[in-house]
């Protein structure tokens, strides 16, 4: 009981306190959500779908899903994209709906250099369930969320008039790259957008949304001379590092994936803060113009043996086009 009440706990201070988007292990199967310049980055379109669930052991605390389609549109040198996340933190208290769109525009720098820049704009529709929220004058000492008479204790707790809005959003982001290496950025919640539910915020957090930053880099190692086509994959190996700051709470990933033919895995460390936080690993396969790949989050902070680590699932559908395939880039492991 008490546990339960502690996961409550936690997530009403979430929504009071500050905010963190979810975000995805499988980066590079979700890259609209990492970063709009990476719109239009698989020249025919491009389905993305995903499905997390962080710390199952505490009463399915967080889970989210997205779904994403893009497409370039080589006439006007540019990718077009739409975004959609959803996102339910402590089984329906707090649920939030992100429908973003989103544009690319590609330059050519050098020879084998780009430059892509990326914006998105769309709306947030957070939803409190007041009903389901726990306060600390519900508690009795001696019967827990009852009183003597086995009855449910009210609260003195005054709710909000509006538990549910929709809210304009808006980011941007940077691609650099050549055939080996890549780098870029992206800003979400530039405007930083009102989440709170209450009209008098105390405090600068609760006015709004803090703005995301995401730095993220990473290279291409080819280790077969083959060249790469529809059927068969090259052989290859892409190590990246992703950082991300929001409000108070910053985080880093640091790893690697392999790809084999039809076959890849990948190895990645996260920390959190000053804390370690995850050990992750990754299986999936491709097969035609289909992808599926499958993380586990391996806890190593103080929640190890209470969270159940984190599960992911990714699923894309790359349609084909009439274009050659062999694209003189290092993005590969987002293909």
């Amino acid at each position: 009981m008490f546990r339960v009440f502690g996961v409550l706990l936690m997530i009403f201070w979430g929504v009071a306190a500050s905010a963190q988007d979810p975000t995805f292990t499988q980066f590079y199967a979700a890259p609209l959500q990492l970063n709009p310049a990476f719109a239009g980055n698989y020249r025919g379109g491009l389905v993305a779908m995903n499905y997390r669930n962080q710390w199952p052991g505490l009463n399915q605390a967080y889970v989210t899903y997205a779904a994403s389609y893009d497409q370039y549109v080589d006439k006007l040198n540019s990718g077009f994209g739409l975004s959609i996340l959803a996102d339910d933190a402590g089984r329906g208290i707090l649920r939030t709906f992100n429908v973003s769109g989103v544009y690319s525009y590609q330059v050519k720098i050098a020879d084998n250099f780009y430059a892509r820049m990326g914006l998105e704009a769309g709306f947030i529709n957070p939803t409190l369930d007041w009903n389901k929220l726990v306060f600390l004058d519900q508690i009795d000492p001696e019967f827990g969320f009852v009183g003597s008479t086995g009855a449910p204790i009210p609260s003195a707790e005054v709710q909000p008039e509006n538990l549910s809005r929709f809210i304009f959003d808006a980011g941007m982001g940077l691609l650099l790259y050549s055939d080996r290496f890549f780098g870029g950025f992206s800003l979400k919640h530039i405007n930083s957008p009102d989440m709170g539910f209450f009209d008098n915020p105390t405090t600068a957090i609760e006015r709004g949304l803090p703005m995301r930053v995401s730095i993220h880099a990473g290279m291409e190692i080819m280790l077969s001379d083959i060249p790469q086509t529809r059927e068969d994959p090259s052989i290859f190996i892409s190590p990246s590092i992703m950082y991300l700051s929001q409000g108070p709470f910053n985080q880093w990933n640091a790893g690697a994936l392999l790809n084999v033919h039809q076959v890849f895995g990948g190895l990645w460390y996260r920390q959190a803060g000053q804390n370690p936080d995850a050990i992750i690993f990754l299986l999936g396969a491709r097969v035609d113009q289909f992808r599926i790949g499958y993380s586990y989050d391996f806890t190593i902070s103080r929640l190890l043996g209470r969270s159940g680590g984190a599960h992911e699932v990714s699923f894309s559908i790359f349609f084909q086009n009439e274009e050659k395939f062999d694209i003189n880039d290092c993005f590969q492991m987002f293909r």
